[in-house]
């Protein structure tokens, strides 16, 4: 029995619920990124996942694993990014409701993209508390499920089939470096990745400027996100109940950088692998080419998982 919220057997049912609904993304290399790392990297390119990120996985995988009668009456969740279009998105494929709570200060593009996927969306206070309160509302009013963007059993197990397919296109590799936001892509794919690799090294990346797991992990103990100012708008958050103990415990270390280390990466990618990555999405690669992760020792094969691509492009972040 797993010691966590999930567990390796409820990441490959993941696998099989999903196969022929998500895309598997395509992993890619660039020899400009090996000769500026110093290592082989593996690029695991969730940017090219319906509704552009990663998330898809695990909205999906939750929204599949409800009952025919809860899921009658819809799903709920409060998130202004790519979770918000990814639910949408699973619930329109279910065929039932998917009422969004968004706030009121996010961009008018990300409003139209949930849209555009069916979404309802309810507009609040850009505040954790008013979010949380036009959630519940909103689940007492229809008696749809929430599904949070990653503190959820099903959600996690949903982002670890990421690292299932990575190891199956590439057996070998000696290391994994994953973003880190609320935690669920991370958790997933550590409890994924260490089924089939028990020895393989996983490190996370956070931007310094909302670095509440490095801080964590440093501390021993888990410590809030305070004041986060980034780029990288989809790793604002904490981590999560579940997904922190993973990371505490399998999680070998997390690395930061800076918000210039994020645009010069994405930067880099969109000019030399022609990839459209959003800054969260640059954020792990950016940690590839860090001094920091050079000096690693024992290193020399990496997966690295490009996280998003949904940017707007109206607003070019160099």
């Amino acid at each position: 029995m797993s010691t966590y919220a999930c567990d390796a057997a409820a990441i490959r049912d993941a696998a099989q619920r999903l196969a022929g609904i998500v895309h598997r993304t395509p992993v890619m290399t660039s020899e400009t990124f090996n000769r500026l790392s110093g290592k082989q990297l593996f690029f695991k390119c969730e940017n090219l996942q319906k509704a552009g990120a990663f998330k898809y996985r695990g909205a999906t995988n939750a929204v599949c694993r409800l009952s025919a009668a809860a899921a009658a009456n819809g799903v709920v969740t409060h998130s202004s990014g790519n979770h918000a279009q990814a639910l949408a998105l699973a619930a329109r494929r279910r065929g039932i409701p998917a009422y969004i709570v968004m706030p009121k200060t996010a961009p008018a593009v990300k409003k139209a993209a949930v849209e555009g996927y069916g979404g309802r969306v309810t507009l609040c206070e850009p505040t954790l508390t008013d979010r949380e309160r036009t959630a519940n509302e909103l689940v007492a009013q229809t008696g749809a499920t929430l599904i949070p963007p990653f503190d959820h059993p099903d959600v996690i197990a949903g982002q670890g089939t990421t690292a299932l397919e990575l190891l199956e296109d590439v057996p070998d590799l000696d290391a994994m470096i994953v973003c880190v936001g609320g935690g669920g892509l991370i958790a997933g794919c550590t409890i994924a990745a260490h089924s089939l690799r028990p020895a393989l090294r996983v490190f996370g990346a956070e931007p310094s400027g909302a670095d509440d797991a490095a801080r964590s992990k440093a501390a021993g103990q888990w410590l809030p996100q305070t004041n986060p100012n980034t780029i990288a708008d989809g790793l604002l958050t904490s981590t999560g109940q579940l997904t922190w103990p993973v990371i505490r415990d399998r999680v070998e270390r997390i690395f930061t950088v800076s918000d210039d280390e994020i645009r010069a990466t994405m930067r880099l990618v969109w000019e030399r692998m022609k990839l459209i990555v959003e800054p969260s999405g640059a954020v792990a690669a950016a940690v590839a080419l860090s001094e920091a992760f050079r000096a690693v020792r024992d290193i020399h094969k990496v997966g690295v998982i490009f996280s998003g691509g949904n940017v707007n492009l109206d607003r070019l972040y160099w």
